[in-house]
């Protein structure tokens, strides 16, 4: 089994849909642009937004056991997926990458 490098790629705000739908909220999302987390295998990082992992883990895992291609040719890099979180009002999307070193 592969570590993955999670890598945060771009974080979207939809100010309409919020303004109409959601119910105010303090603090919704901690996630920066370029953030990097490693995941061990398919364990989620520590730090890693619960309800983002719910939406990346089966990539993760996939890409660990030495999965990949996605869809018939999806990526460019086989041993990849860009993948965003179910947020409909925040989404971030995330680049999951193989890498070549093993799980601990």
């Amino acid at each position: 089994m592969k570590k993955c490098k999670i890598t945060v790629m771009r974080i979207a705000c939809y100010r309409d849909l919020m303004e109409e739908y959601e119910n105010p909220m303090e603090y919704a999302c901690d996630m920066r642009e370029g953030q990097v987390f490693v995941a061990d295998g398919w364990k989620k990082p520590e730090g890693f937004c619960d309800s983002a992992w719910d939406s990346l883990s089966p990539f993760v895992m996939a890409l660990a056991h030495g999965g990949g291609d996605f869809y018939d040719g999806w990526m460019k890099n086989k041993k990849s997926a860009m993948i965003s979180c179910n947020d409909g009002f925040r989404p971030v999307s995330f680049l999951i990458e193989a890498l070549e070193e093993d799980a601990d």
